[in-house]
């Protein structure tokens, strides 16, 4: 195996561009597709809020379109991948580069290289565009997409417990004593675990101690009675600080600012397995796209007219896809505790990279 990548300066951008080009094009295809498909089933539930149109659709598309891109570019590179290095094989250039003297692994850098960067950019794009959209739209769900939550550091879905009693919100912004939460619900408990009491309201506010209901209407399940006090004060036992510490979405939180979530957990003594799985897969994840070439490039090489090229590019989509599989189902096994997080965010991707390597040089080098 020849250690120079790149030796021809020519070669390398006429192969990086053509990749390049692929990979845009898959990947527009692919977000546009399912774009499409996303507003087709989601449509329905915004245009159901009285008020909202055209001008909301649209907010909905613009905050989807970065999750699309950052979760469907890696299969964009793939395609792309097979797509690009079918027809080289189709067109004799892999066997010209070949007969020129280029190694397997010099046919492969320029589109290493190109996915390389990808890679990079994905981090970044992630970093900066994909975790505001995602904590967006959430916030958006949760109020079932009503007037869009303007607060900052939202999280949606909240669940706490107060020596028994529990505390939902739809959403909950800010921090500290300034936390404000919506679409509240108090369920009151007796000793034997029954609710007694339940309470929804439309917003709560710290009152220290305990939170100030507002909007409120309670039912009481010993006499079935239903009524609206005007004020109510619940979960004394909850103090900000827990629940600054009730839930992190990992997915809305940037690589740096989860670092310091997961060491806040830490010395609050709380479990972080899950979060320190997803905090390794902000970069094995973009990472993934840097295999892609490597999966793929069974169907480079091969002569096209031995009829074997279609079953070539089969087996190079199969170890693509099979890299995503293993990739999901081990990050889930992570998040339950049956790896341990750093193993259940690299291990698909160190596999796979053994992998790729093993069948190009045996076949190839």
């Amino acid at each position: 195996m020849q250690l120079d990548f790149f030796p021809s300066r020519t070669l390398t951008v006429y192969l990086a561009k053509m990749f390049a080009l692929r990979i845009a094009a898959m990947l527009f295809v692919l977000v546009l597709v399912l774009l499409m498909l996303d507003l087709l089933s989601s449509s329905g539930e915004i245009l159901a809020v009285e008020g909202n149109g055209q001008g909301e659709l649209l907010t909905y598309a613009a905050l989807r379109i970065p999750q699309l891109i950052s979760r469907f570019l890696p299969y964009s590179v793939l395609l792309a991948t097979l797509i690009t290095l079918v027809a080289l094989n189709q067109n004799s250039e892999v066997i010209a580069m070949k007969a020129a003297g280029l190694s397997a692994h010099q046919v492969l850098a320029p589109l290493l290289l190109t996915a390389g960067i990808v890679s990079l950019l994905t981090f970044a794009f992630n970093e900066r565009v994909v975790t505001r959209a995602t904590e967006t739209l959430k916030a958006w769900e949760a109020v079932e997409f009503g007037p869009i939550p303007t607060e900052s550091g939202v999280r949606a879905n909240i669940y706490l417990n107060d020596d028994g009693n529990i505390l939902t919100a739809g959403y909950l912004a800010g921090q500290g004593e300034a936390i404000a939460m919506r679409k509240v619900t108090w369920y009151s408990r007796n000793d034997e675990g029954m609710i007694v009491e339940q309470v929804e309201a439309d917003a709560a506010r710290y009152a220290g101690p305990g939170w100030r209901l507002e909007g409120i209407t309670r039912f009481r399940v010993q006499n079935a009675v239903t009524d609206a006090p005007e004020t109510m004060v619940v979960g004394e036992g909850l103090t900000p600080d827990r629940i600054d510490l009730a839930k992190i979405d990992p997915d809305a939180e940037a690589f740096w600012t989860l670092t310091q979530s997961i060491a806040e957990f830490e010395r609050a003594g709380r479990r972080t397995d899950e979060l320190r799985a997803k905090w390794w897969h902000k970069i094995s994840g973009p990472l993934s796209a840097f295999l892609m070439p490597l999966l793929g490039a069974v169907a480079a090489f091969g002569l096209a007219r031995s009829g074997q090229l279609f079953l070539r590019a089969v087996i190079g989509m199969a170890l693509g896809f099979a890299y995503f599989v293993v990739d999901n189902a081990a990050l889930a096994m992570g998040s339950f505790g049956g790896y341990p997080p750093f193993l259940a965010a690299w291990a698909p991707f160190l596999l796979f990279l053994l992998i790729g390597e093993t069948v190009l040089i045996r076949t190839e080098e």
